[in-house]
């Protein structure tokens, strides 16, 4: 368990072939079954109703990747905490105006 994320940092090393070494082929198999772990350990992390528009057949980093691209956090994100802010603001009648106005100038998205 040493290795679990080597199928995220190397790529799918190529298909067998007659012609392949001890060595390829070790590396091959290794890589095989943490990549199936990954995938099997992510899949079990997700909630059933969100893995309906997920890839099934793919690799570990693919899969990663179509997940960040799913729930991308929209950039749009600080014009909603402007606007809540905005909208929170009640004026009570007890201050003047001017500083109404000034409050609702010093809002800052976060």
């Amino acid at each position: 368990m040493v290795d679990v994320d080597l199928s995220f940092v190397t790529d799918k090393p190529g298909d067998l072939t007659a012609t392949s070494t001890e060595d390829e082929k070790s590396v091959h198999v290794v890589w095989m079954k943490i990549n199936r772990i990954c995938l099997l350990s992510m899949r079990r992390l997700i909630l059933d109703h969100l893995k309906s528009g997920l890839p099934t057949d793919c690799i570990a980093k693919e899969l990663m990747t179509a997940i960040s691209e799913r729930y991308r956090v929209s950039s749009n994100t600080g014009i909603g905490s402007l606007l809540q802010g905005l909208f929170n603001i009640k004026y009570d009648g007890n201050e003047g105006v001017e500083t109404m106005l000034f409050v609702w100038w010093t809002i800052r998205p976060y």
